[in-house]
């Protein structure tokens, strides 16, 4: 049984159309992400065409569509951090990264999701790197930092 089908059948008393938010957000706490095949069940489950639920879905930007990588990069996009343009960071990443559109990188090691603001306007421009928060970034800081993921990452292999 998959988790959508897990999920569906714990609700059966309850499955209205007005779940479906509700659904997608329970299948994607519990994958990651919400697949085609759990659109399609939950398409089934409401009976609402597929379309209705990807239409939903794609309209939300806290939904995925792809599982997220081992490291998850939050770019703030707010309007501090476009002053001090993070746009240039958000082009650094997708081009250092090798980022697809749907926001990883090409290895699946990273996950690039832009924000609309971080709250951490004091130290613009800023990313939030697997939780922890690094301001006033530049292309060079961002490089540094990412270095220091890779050289982590390398040593951990070595260990094991």
């Amino acid at each position: 049984m998959t988790t959508a089908e897990a999920i569906i059948a714990g609700r059966k008393e309850q499955l209205t159309r007005e779940q479906m938010i509700p659904l997608l957000q329970e299948i994607q706490a519990a994958d990651g992400f919400i697949s085609t095949d759990a659109m399609v069940r939950v398409a089934e489950a409401l009976e609402t065409p597929v379309s209705r639920i990807y239409g939903v879905a794609t309209f939300y930007n806290q939904f995925r569509f792809a599982p997220l990588g081992e490291h998850v990069i939050e770019l703030c996009r707010g309007t501090a951090c476009h002053v001090k343009q993070s746009l240039v960071l958000a082009r650094h990443l997708k081009r250092r990264l090798k980022l697809r559109d749907d926001g990883n990188s090409a290895d699946g090691r990273f996950t690039v999701i832009s924000v609309a603001c971080l709250g951490a306007c004091s130290i613009a421009p800023v990313i939030k790197l697997d939780g922890e928060f690094y301001g006033h970034l530049t292309t060079e800081r961002l490089d540094a930092l990412l270095d220091e993921v890779d050289a982590k990452a390398a040593s951990d292999e070595a260990a094991a």
